[in-house]
């Protein structure tokens, strides 16, 4: 079982750090190369560029919560959920389909319902 991990490409697992604005200050960014990726593929979809993604997610989840206490641990929950949501059928793994198309309420709907019948996790 482990080796499917331990043999993966280490650049993976190494970490960036990435300079951005986030409303009007200059900030950084540490995450490993994989949820870079993630984050990447994710902006793809919607034709945003890599900052942008992460001024509107940083905007927006300021908005709902008033406050991002630990915004790189924010970013690696939405790369997890948005591959976990691609497993479930809920994400379609077409990269053409923009994220912004979907309905959130009924995925979200769909999601607690699996929750709801004791899945692991929200997504599962």
């Amino acid at each position: 079982m482990c080796k499917l991990f331990i043999e993966a490409d280490p650049e993976l697992w190494q970490t960036r750090l990435k300079s951005l604005r986030l409303n009007g200050y200059a900030t950084s960014v540490r995450l490993e190369n994989f949820y870079w990726r993630v984050l990447a593929e994710i902006a793809a979809r919607d034709g945003m560029s890599l900052p942008q993604l992460l001024a509107r997610l940083h905007g927006e989840v300021d908005a709902a919560h008033k406050r991002v206490e630990n915004f790189a641990s924010f970013l690696r929950v939405c790369c997890g959920r948005y591959l976990a949501l691609q497993a479930a059928g809920d994400v379609p793994r077409d990269l053409g389909t923009p994220i912004r198309s979907l309905d959130a309420d009924a995925i979200l709907a769909r999601e607690a319902r699996r929750a709801s019948r004791g899945g692991l996790s929200s997504a599962a």
